[in-house]
């Protein structure tokens, strides 16, 4: 967008064009690309000092005026950062999901990134409740336990992570790695319950995408008390499970949690994946929580060494 003005008195032209920026941030559109003036002075006399300071007063109003009308559209594309609505869609279907960035985020680095699949309680389609618990609310107690971006997938109702659950959660990793540049030696994922189930699943069929895996309070046989839909069950290994997602696996770096009081997830489903890990030389760490329950990932999560050893693993390029 361009602005224009003129102010006519007799003789002499005099023309301005000044380019006010040259960069937008975060891929801004800046709200004027140039001002020009035009002036048309008298070339002797009181008029001609008059319509001088005219000219000048003029150029300074411009030139403030669009400053102000640049501000004013990229402020918030300037502060854009923490908790972000995002959208993607798959066969038709608009999913919403949430993008975090901390407060220091800027696209001159590239960035880690986490991919975090929550659980089965907060499914549904508002696009918010998936950051509320986990690792979301660990952001917000902490976020400067964070230096990354996560991406927040919400599973529907009566779905798991597969199909198009999994379909969507890995569009909006890649949207994100994209947009927001994100590093992809250096992108993780993780989940809690179900989405610890998620976290096995989605790794094994994407071996080499993530640098570092944490499960937490999930497996890969579901109990009888949360039996996955047909579509889904079908999927899961039924001859030696463990050891067959262990053996996609390979030697991506993962970390397991349970509580061994866990009465949801029973905790020998953690137990047996993190011994099949170590029967094929994987690269396994496994924490117990003794006397925990199911929300394990409350202690998980809050831990300074957990988010730490995380981000310290990379793919190699």
């Amino acid at each position: 967008m361009a602005w224009r003005t003129a102010v006519f008195s007799s003789c002499r032209r005099v023309r301005l064009n000044r380019h006010l920026y040259h960069r937008t941030p975060l891929g801004a559109r800046a709200a004027v690309d140039s001002v020009e003036l035009t002036f048309v002075v008298s070339p002797s006399g009181e008029k001609f000092q008059e319509a001088s300071m005219f000219c000048l007063r003029m150029t300074l109003y411009f030139f403030l005026l669009a400053t102000v009308a640049y501000a004013k559209e990229n402020y918030f594309q300037m502060r854009q950062t923490g908790f972000l609505n995002r959208t993607v869609t798959i066969n038709q279907t608009t999913y919403r999901y949430q993008v975090y960035l901390p407060a220091n985020f800027t696209t001159k680095q590239k960035w880690p990134v986490i991919l975090f699949l929550h659980g089965a309680g907060e499914r549904g389609d508002d696009g918010i409740f998936q950051t509320q618990v986990g690792l979301g609310a660990a952001i917000r107690q902490h976020p400067e336990r964070f230096p990354c971006i996560v991406v927040f997938p919400q599973c529907r109702r009566n779905r798991v992570w597969y199909g198009e659950m999994e379909q969507q959660a890995l569009q909006a990793l890649d949207e994100s790695i994209k947009k927001f540049n994100g590093d992809p030696q250096r992108v993780y994922l993780t989940g809690l319950s179900m989405g610890g189930y998620g976290t096995f699943y989605i790794a094994s069929r994407h071996p080499g995408k993530f640098a570092a895996l944490a499960s937490i309070c999930g497996g890969v046989v579901p109990p009888p008390t949360f039996p996955f839909p047909p579509d889904a069950a079908a999927k899961i290994p039924t001859e030696q499970p463990y050891a067959t997602i262990a053996q996609r696996l390979g030697k991506t770096p993962v970390w397991i949690f349970h509580g061994d009081a866990d009465d949801v997830i029973p905790v020998t489903e953690s137990r047996q994946m993190a011994e099949a890990l170590r029967t094929l030389g994987g690269n396994v760490k496994y924490t117990e929580y003794a006397g925990v329950t199911h929300n394990s990932w409350d202690r998980v999560y809050a831990e300074p060494e957990f988010i730490s050893w995380l981000l310290s693993n990379r793919l190699a390029k």
